[in-house]
C-alpha cells in the first residue's frame, strides 16, 4: 500500500512546491535540441510528401468521436505513404519552430510546448517503404531509415507480452520519451507533463487513423526492457513511453 501512496502522491504533486526550485531554464542552462540529432551522415533519408487531408475518408468529426475505438483485427492490406504521412503530421508534424530551437508548436498539445518525444515506426507493410525500423525527423518532414529486423512482426509480438495483433500490423507507431526536453523546464514535475502530453499524442492518432477508415490500439503493456533494445535506446536519457500499432481492419465474421 506504500508504493502504491507513493505513485498517487505523484499524481497529486505540484510544479514547483520545492522551497527555492529552479529549474535549468531558470538557471540560464541552454535548452536541449527538439530533436533528436542524426549521428550517421551516411544514413538513408526519404522525403515524405505534404500530408494532404484529401487522403481521409470520413471528415465529419462527431461522426469520428463516435466511431473511434480500438482496433486490434487486421488485414493484410498496405498503408500508403500518404496515409502514413497523414499520421505523422497530425501526431507530431510542426506548425510552427518558437525562438530558434526554443520550442514548438505542433498539432498535439504539449506542456510548455516541449514535445519531449520521438517518432519511431516498425514498418512491416507501407507501400513506398522497406520492412524495418524508421524514424520521423519532424522539423525536414521526412523519415530516418535505421535498419532491417529479422522476424520483426515476431519481436514486436514477444516485446508486448505475447500481443500478436501488433506484430501483425502494417506499421506500429512507437513513442520514445527525451525527459530531459521536458525537465530542462520543469523538473521532477515534467515526468508527470510527459504522461499527460502522451495521452494528447495517442487520441490524435486515434482520430487521424479513424478519419482514413483504418484501426489503431493504444498498448500500455509492453516490456520495457525488450522494447528499450528493439529501438537500441539506453533505457535513462530515451526510452520507449506508449506504442500504438495501424492497420487496415479486417473484416470479422
Amino acid at each position: 500500500m506504500e508504493e502504491i501512496k507513493q505513485h498517487r502522491d505523484f499524481m497529486k504533486s505540484n510544479f514547483g512546491e520545492r522551497s527555492g526550485w529552479r529549474s535549468d531554464q531558470q538557471r540560464g542552462v541552454p535548452n536541449p535540441p527538439l530533436q533528436k540529432a542524426v549521428e550517421d551522415d551516411s544514413a538513408q533519408v526519404i522525403d515524405l510528401p505534404e500530408a494532404d487531408p484529401g487522403v481521409m475518408k470520413f471528415r465529419d468529426f462527431f461522426d469520428l468521436l463516435e466511431a473511434r475505438q480500438s482496433r486490434r483485427n487486421y488485414s493484410r492490406d498496405q498503408l500508403t505513404l500518404a496515409e502514413l504521412t497523414f499520421l505523422l503530421y497530425c501526431t507530431q508534424g510542426i506548425k510552427e519552430e518558437i525562438g530558434e530551437g526554443y520550442a514548438s508548436r505542433r498539432p498535439v498539445p504539449s506542456a510548455g510546448a516541449r514535445h519531449p518525444f520521438e517518432t519511431y515506426l516498425a514498418v512491416n507493410r507501407v507501400d513506398g517503404l522497406e520492412p524495418g525500423l524508421y524514424r520521423y525527423l519532424p522539423f525536414s518532414h521526412q523519415l530516418l531509415y535505421l535498419e532491417e529486423v529479422d522476424n520483426l512482426p515476431g519481436k514486436l509480438t514477444r516485446a508486448n507480452l505475447g500481443q500478436g495483433f501488433v506484430g501483425a500490423a502494417a506499421c506500429v507507431f512507437i513513442w520514445s520519451c527525451r525527459p530531459y526536453r521536458a525537465e530542462w523546464r520543469y523538473g521532477t514535475h515534467a515526468h508527470k507533463n510527459m504522461l499527460l502530453d502522451a495521452g494528447h499524442l495517442c487520441q490524435n492518432l486515434y482520430l487521424a487513423v479513424e478519419a482514413l477508415g483504418a484501426g489503431t490500439c493504444a498498448i500500455g503493456a509492453y516490456d520495457q526492457g525488450l522494447m528499450d533494445n528493439l529501438l537500441r535506446l539506453d533505457g535513462e536519457e530515451e526510452y520507449v513511453i506508449y506504442l500504438a500499432p495501424v492497420g487496415i481492419p479486417r473484416e470479422v465474421g
